[in-house]
């Protein structure tokens, strides 16, 4: 029987820049109707009042999208204190407000700062992470708050620390860089409580995720405008084994390549070991192995 599924016009990653308002499963909706295909996935939740880096996967790419949600990544954070809210950023409804007029600029960067390494977070009634297959933020909406276990997180670095007191009000703003599963509405309000007057997040850009800087990026209109002007859109997307080049390189041809296309083992040389890009003879990237006491197992096939 013919084979009638069409082939993705496009494989690889493209960096997106998120604007507010947008959420990330809009994002993917709104390319697939932009570049006519099917298989484009995000590579990690950003919120709809947050804006920044998005990378996202097209066709084949779809394979490393889990590997590379692992990935760190870079925010620019306001946080307001004296304010608590029930999603943790000032779009929700205040639980409570706090007196902050005690408070000084360096009580507040003392605070902000002893949050640098792991810590265990508890993660916000209002996010998308399941337990037992239901996402928190469906049971947040039916008014229900269930007990959440705290995730290990680990914050990398807090810099370019910026304490805002006027008009009554405190502000903090800084620059974030942290492990996969943190949630920065949830440090927001994890420094609020230890300075005993609460606080949420005010606003969030993502400058860096996957290895992708800000500056990388193209927003959904101009993208849209690229594909309408008969631009070349692959000009921008990154191909996959760019975000796997500190794994080492190896060149299969004859019949080990026959066995890389069936994603089958092959015997490598006892000298190579560790994780390896697999390229096919006619230069293509065909997968990655690991290599051990002279034998190569598949570890992902991107064919």
């Amino acid at each position: 029987m013919p084979n009638n599924k069409k082939a993705d016009p496009y494989t690889g990653v493209l960096p997106v820049f998120k604007e507010k308002g947008y959420t990330s499963n809009d994002v993917v909706a709104k390319l697939r109707g932009i570049l006519r295909m099917r298989r484009i996935g995000h590579t990690g939740t950003l919120d709809p009042e947050a804006v920044g880096v998005l990378p996202v996967c097209l066709g084949r790419a779809t394979k490393t999208a889990g590997s590379l949600t692992d990935t760190d990544k870079t925010y620019i954070c306001v946080m307001r204190l004296g304010i608590s809210t029930d999603t943790e950023d000032m779009t929700g409804r205040i639980l409570r407000t706090g007196d902050v007029t005690g408070l000084s600029g360096r009580e507040i960067k003392e605070a902000v700062i002893s949050f640098v390494g792991e810590y265990d977070q508890i993660p916000p009634m209002y996010s998308a992470k399941k337990i037992n297959g239901k996402k928190l933020y469906e049971l947040a909406r039916e008014g229900i708050e269930i007990e959440r276990r705290p995730s290990r997180v680990c914050i990398r670095g807090i810099s370019d620390i910026e304490i805002r007191l006027e008009g009554g009000e405190s502000r903090a703003v800084f620059t974030v860089e942290c492990s996969k599963g943190t949630y920065i509405r949830s440090l927001c309000r994890d420094i609020g409580d230890k300075l005993g007057c609460g606080g949420c997040m005010e606003s969030l850009v993502r400058t860096k995720a996957c290895g992708i800087e800000e500056d990388e990026c193209l927003t959904l209109s101009e993208i849209e405008k690229c594909v309408h002007d008969g631009g070349d859109i692959k000009e921008h997307i990154i191909p996959i084994d760019h975000f796997y080049k500190d794994c080492g390189e190896l060149d299969v041809s004859g019949i080990t390549e026959k066995l890389v296309r069936n994603g089958n083992r092959f015997d490598a040389d006892r000298e190579l070991s560790g994780r390896y890009r697999v390229y096919l003879s006619d230069g293509a990237f065909a997968a990655l192995y690991d290599i051990d006491d002279g034998e190569a197992r598949l570890c992902r096939m991107f064919l």
